[in-house]
């Protein structure tokens, strides 16, 4: 039995799977699940898939640890949680290898999740201290006289389901494991293939920092396959899910009376108006745009402008691209290659179907296997795919509106309802527009964006069903408790 010692990291292991004692083990037999890397497609390892037995271990595993876990005082969950944190910063660069090698993330950026990770719990863990219940009278309602009183608190909802994507495999973990933990659950984590190294690693210096490992448990597998399982699960308390918006719908139909957190798609638009500063709105809608290559649910997805406005943001918008570095994650390029072939496909496809039907494109139609150069597509029409579908990958369509009511509208009209970006001088005309946007945020001057992580995050319509946060997920992984005194 090879236990996973202080200091080690597992990517490229092979097999990996629990032991009775929740250290890592290889696992000798069953099947396998190849992580490639995205880069070379070289296959870096393999993981042992969880049978449907394994996930009843895990989850009654979890479900027993409730109490113990949720009885140990805020505080010292607390502590522990700092004493995490504080492993993550320490050994920031060698999780960000293999972050680059297991995603593609390019180096600064790669080394940029692993210590927001950190501060995510470092904060998390004091913010939970500093939530408060309250006492309320019975003479407060009409006809009652003072003789109850109603004393609340938060308590644990019990096993949580974490599922992060490949996207962000440490940072959307550790924003559903540190406050379901600090709220009192205890937490089944099934990393995303892609991005199961990482989530591994984290979750051995949870142990090595003291967390039980009863109270954190990784199971392996397929979405398709372990995933469902896992939503269906009877001692499954909440579902937290970062993905797909057609996952997310596939797994609000599965589960039953329990709580769900989701975060999923988006179309976010970029809505340039006659006033706006064209040189700041470039630089943000480039940034927004093209970081990552364009893998997040937060990035700028369609640029909505008058005629006369694209007319001036396009050479801006082209220069800024021109000047974006292609290549790989240890080059720090910032186009890198796309998490699979198959993803690289679907983009390229919406690309080509839009200019078979008139889209023109502003820069080079260029790709080398998975790794798509950056695309700038105008006179983008509403009867294209790539105007309602989102790509996942670095191309940016602008559609050219009539008015600003006509942005609006097409803003509005997509399906998804996560982020837009505002770029105006008049603060009163963005405020009466923000108001009229349906989507969770509006960033007004700037781009779509997740951060920082105590601000709320939330989606509308497919874009997501409950808010996140630091405060908002704490409060979405507990529950009301009251205890009424009769005097």
């Amino acid at each position: 039995m090879a236990q996973l010692l202080t200091g080690q990291f597992i990517a490229g292991g092979d097999g990996i799977q629990l032991s009775s004692d929740g250290r890592f083990i290889e696992a000798p037999s069953g099947d396998r699940l190849p992580v490639k890397n995205p880069v070379t497609q070289a296959v870096m390892g393999t993981l042992h898939i969880y049978s449907p037995a394994d996930i009843d271990a895990a989850v009654d595993r979890a479900r027993l640890a409730v109490s113990a876990w949720s009885d140990r005082p805020l505080s010292e969950r607390a502590a522990l949680l700092h004493r995490w944190a504080d492993r993550i910063h320490a050994d920031a660069q060698p999780l960000a290898d293999v972050l680059m090698d297991e995603i593609a993330k390019n180096a600064q950026d790669a080394l940029d999740e692993v210590h927001r990770s950190a501060d995510y719990i470092h904060y998390t863990a004091e913010e939970a201290l500093r939530l408060h219940g309250e006492a309320l009278l019975s003479d407060a309602f009409p006809g009652q006289r003072r003789n109850k009183i109603s004393l609340t608190s938060r308590v644990p909802v019990g096993v949580v389901l974490a599922i992060p994507p490949f996207n962000y495999p440490i940072n959307l973990a550790v924003t559903k494991i540190a406050p379901a933990l600090m709220m009192g659950n205890t937490v089944i984590v099934k990393p995303p293939t892609q991005g199961a190294f990482s989530g591994l690693n984290i979750i051995a210096l949870a142990y090595d920092s003291g967390i039980p490992t009863d109270a954190l448990i990784p199971v392996i597998g397929p979405g398709s396959t372990t995933g469902d399982v896992l939503v269906r699960h009877q001692f499954i308390n909440l579902v937290s899910f970062t993905g797909s918006s057609e996952t997310g719908a596939h797994i609000a139909q599965q589960v039953k009376m329990v709580p769900l957190q989701l975060e999923l798609g988006g179309k976010d638009a970029a809505l340039v108006l006659p006033d706006a500063d064209i040189n700041r709105a470039a630089d943000h809608i480039v940034s927004g745009a093209f970081a990552y290559s364009g893998q997040r649910c937060t990035a700028v997805k369609r640029v909505l402008a008058l005629a006369s406005v694209a007319d001036l943001l396009n050479p801006a918008l082209v220069e800024r691209v021109e000047r974006l570095t292609v290549g790989t994650p240890s080059e720090n390029a910032i186009i890198t290659p796309l998490i699979s072939m198959a993803s690289a496909d679907y983009v390229w496809d919406l690309v080509d179907e839009a200019v078979q039907q008139g889209a023109k494109p502003l820069t080079p139609l260029q790709r080398d296997g998975s790794l798509i150069y950056p695309i700038i597509l105008d006179h983008v029409e509403l009867s294209m795919r790539i105007a309602w579908e989102e790509p996942f990958g670095p191309v940016l369509p602008i559609i050219r509106v009539s008015s600003v009511p006509d942005a609006i509208e097409v803003a509005n009209r997509s399906e998804y309802g996560l982020q837009a970006a505002l770029f105006t001088k008049d603060i009163a005309q963005a405020i009466q527009i923000a108001e009229k946007l349906d989507v969770g945020t509006v960033q007004i001057n700037g781009k779509t964006s997740r951060g920082p992580d105590h601000f709320p995050f939330v989606g509308t319509k497919a874009s997501g069903m409950g808010a996140q946060g630091v405060r908002h997920s704490l409060l979405a992984m507990s529950r009301v408790k009251s205890v009424v005194l009769n005097l």
